[in-house]
């Protein structure tokens, strides 16, 4: 398998490469212990409409349409797709458990996107539950992307509890917002650009045009693939209700397009001055688009509650609502981080204060456990360096798992409130350091130097 440079933006050469790459070996001896075939599945072959069906039933959806399953299969190239298949099963074409994953990039703190890995469509059948089958699938995919050289794995999940044990941690919550119309009145800035309905065949070519402009300026976003831009726009043939999308653009002073958002709206039959928005995606690149598009929304004729997920934790929109009790905000985990490199991944970000932390961090997987020294310098740049046998350095030290400094990762999880949950020990420079140092100051420190001013977002389910 092709050896990815981190240091660079993955190509297409090395996304076909991670895709044609083997099953990991190890995983695959495992599950054969136990008459269990570990492959992996060709978007373009026979064994693809049975992997999707079972990544239907594992998300307990209905079976897939011909239809379906050929517009799946055309939107899922980009993927690489493995199967766990039991020959001794009734259905032996049907895996009893899938798994999806693919290069994508991952934006860091300080602006820089980090090549990863993105995982997806994990199922097992609840036939052949507590085998191991999970754990073999998740390791090897993980090995799998550490093989090729990609610094960091990530996911959002359907159960949360699961991936712990695999080294990720929820790196970025989530803000579900559910906004009494006639309580909130806009308080925000009046745009000065123009609002128009589009098609959605138009809107379906805004937003990832939109997105690339905007995904640099906040950690955690990812590169979006394009079958995940049908859905959003209702631009996928085999969608249900994807008629009842509307989609409205916002354009500055100059014409030039800076923000759409996608909408539908459900009918209060009873009462049809009380209907509910639900917007499905919001992207913004100026403040006046921003403001422009969640005025439209709030202020949409007959509608009496305006639902939104997948927002930020710290959204303008509170502040531009004249009663913030108007909005219920639910926060929740949403993109799980699994540090694959520590030092590319570390050097890869930029950091909240100048510093020197020694960071002692253990792996269950054994891919990236050690002992490092991270320097960072005035300007938020950190240097990375792998600590020799039985080396000391007078530093603060972190003693802690890859989770939890995976956690860190994006700046959305404080070091001080993992060191409070006992899930990290700190510990203060030895005495020979030149200024002496208590616990309390050395937590403070290293807060500081692992932190970031704006909290990390990702905009999407994948």
């Amino acid at each position: 398998m092709t050896t990815i440079d981190s240091s660079r933006t993955a190509d297409e050469t090395d996304r076909a490469a991670f895709r044609a790459g083997p099953v990991d070996e190890q995983s695959r001896a495992r599950l054969a212990v136990n008459g269990l075939d570990y492959r992996r599945v060709a978007t373009d072959g026979d064994d693809y409409a049975g992997w999707l069906q079972s990544v239907a039933r594992g998300f307990q959806d209905g079976e897939r349409t011909d239809e379906q399953v050929a517009a799946s299969r055309e939107r899922s190239g980009y993927r690489r797709l493995t199967g766990v298949y039991d020959a001794a099963g009734p259905v032996a074409d049907a895996p009893v458990a899938t798994i999806a994953s693919w290069l994508s990039e991952l934006t860091v703190p300080g602006g820089a996107a980090v090549p990863s890995c993105a995982i997806s469509a994990v199922t097992v059948a609840p036939t052949h539950r507590r085998r191991g089958v999970a754990r073999a699938m998740l390791e090897g995919e993980l090995r799998a992307a550490h093989a090729a050289g990609v610094p960091v794995a990530m996911l959002t999940v359907s159960e949360s509890p699961l991936y712990g044990r695999y080294g990720f941690a929820s790196a970025a919550a989530g803000a579900s917002w559910e906004i009494e119309t006639r309580r909130a009145a806009w308080i925000g800035p009046r745009a000065e650009g123009r609002l128009d309905f589009v098609p959605r065949e138009r809107v379906r070519e805004l937003l990832p045009v939109l997105h690339e402009r905007v995904r640099h300026r906040r950690a955690g976003e990812i590169t979006v693939p394009g079958g995940h831009w049908d859905g959003f726009a209702g631009t996928n043939p085999t969608a249900e209700k994807a008629t009842d999308r509307r989609a409205v653009q916002y354009s500055d002073a100059r014409g030039e397009v800076r923000g759409a958002a996608v909408y539908t709206v459900r009918e209060r039959h009873n009462d049809f001055t009380k209907g509910t928005v639900t917007v499905h995606y919001l992207v913004a690149e100026t403040d006046d688009a921003y403001a422009g598009l969640w005025r439209f929304l709030l202020e949409l004729d007959l509608v009496a509650e305006v639902h939104a997920s997948e927002l930020s934790v710290d959204e303008p929109l509170l502040w531009m609502i004249a009663d913030q009790r108007a909005a219920k905000v639910t926060v929740r985990d949403h993109q799980y981080v699994r540090i694959l490199d520590v030092v590319a991944a570390l050097e890869s970000r930029r950091f909240g204060a100048a510093g020197r932390l020694v960071l002692d961090v253990s792996d269950p997987l054994e891919l990236t456990g050690g002992r490092y020294l991270l320097e960072v310098d005035d300007s938020g740049a950190g240097r990375v360096r792998v600590l020799g046998d039985g080396e000391t350095v007078s530093a603060v030290t972190l003693a802690l798992g890859i989770t939890e400094l995976s956690a860190t990762y994006l700046g959305g999880v404080a070091l001080e409130t993992l060191a409070a949950a006992g899930r990290v020990t700190v510990d203060e420079p030895s005495s020979g350091a030149a200024v002496s140092v208590d616990r309390f100051d050395a937590v403070a420190t290293a807060t500081r130097v692992l932190s970031w001013h704006t909290a990390p977002r990702l905009s999407i389910w994948y």
